[in-house]
């Protein structure tokens, strides 16, 4: 059974198709679901998706996009957030500079605050980077050097630098339909690559369809076309890079029950 490990279902573009896109997911063999928080001020609503289905759970956070729009959290306030059985991480946070929603200051400071909770909470941050590696790199070595954290770069579509060096400060790398498309040959060599045992895979929907459903709205469903991708790039049988992915999803987020 896989994983997505990353999907927005409390986007509107799900709206009253909640039911049959978890449907449809179980049917390609997509066991777990993670919904992912972007708006501290829209978390119960994210909650309430994972409330909902016995195989969905979901994270606490702010997207970096939103980090000086959003109500200013705590640490604390995100490890409180996060007591709930449901939420098993934090994020996303991160940097993002190709759109500077927000001021650079206010997303490093917000993705400083999200790795505080990971680490005092012992829950993964999941991390967005965008046209920011190197403050992405430095922050997160900055930060481990603080004390270690769980976490993962989650659609990765970085350099090979950036992936050597989450790797290297112990932390996950997830590719999403991305790796599918005809151009992404440096990303595909990255995911043929990176040692298995950090590799997880996601949709990030409702984006980035993978090949053969690109342009269309993305649903967890669709993580099983990413999953083969990867698989074979890696010269390996689906069933078994599966098996591998979901075992390191349940390594990382350890507040999952395995099903």
């Amino acid at each position: 059974m896989l994983v997505d490990s990353h999907c927005h279902l409390d986007f509107p573009d799900f709206t009253g198709e909640l039911d049959a896109v978890v449907a449809r997911a179980a049917d390609a063999g997509v066991d777990t679901l993670l919904t992912i928080c972007t708006h501290v001020t829209r978390f119960p609503q994210v909650r309430a998706v994972a409330e909902r289905f016995d195989n969905v759970f979901c994270t606490v956070g702010i997207h970096p996009h939103e980090a000086a729009r959003e109500p200013a959290v705590t640490v604390q306030r995100l490890i409180t957030l996060a007591g709930h059985p449901k939420v098993v991480g934090f994020g996303e946070t991160g940097l993002d500079y190709y759109y500077e929603h927000s001021p650079r200051e206010a997303q490093q400071e917000s993705f400083r605050i999200h790795i505080a909770a990971a680490r005092q909470a012992g829950l993964p941050v999941i991390v967005h980077t965008r046209d920011a590696e190197a403050d992405t790199a430095r922050i997160l070595a900055e930060e481990q050097a603080r004390g270690a954290f769980p976490g993962l770069l989650h659609c990765f579509s970085g350099s090979r630098q950036l992936a050597d060096k989450a790797i290297e400060l112990g932390l996950y790398i997830s590719f999403s339909g991305v790796v599918t498309f005809k151009k992404a040959e440096t990303l595909q060599q990255i995911a043929r690559d990176l040692p298995l045992d950090r590799i997880l895979v996601e949709t990030d929907a409702p984006y980035l369809a993978p090949v053969p459903k690109r342009g269309r709205r993305n649903e967890p469903a669709f993580v099983a076309y990413t999953a083969a991708e990867v698989a074979r790039l890696r010269g390996m049988a689906v069933d078994a890079f599966a098996l591998a992915t979901s075992d390191n999803f349940f390594r990382l987020f350890a507040k999952v029950p395995r099903r």
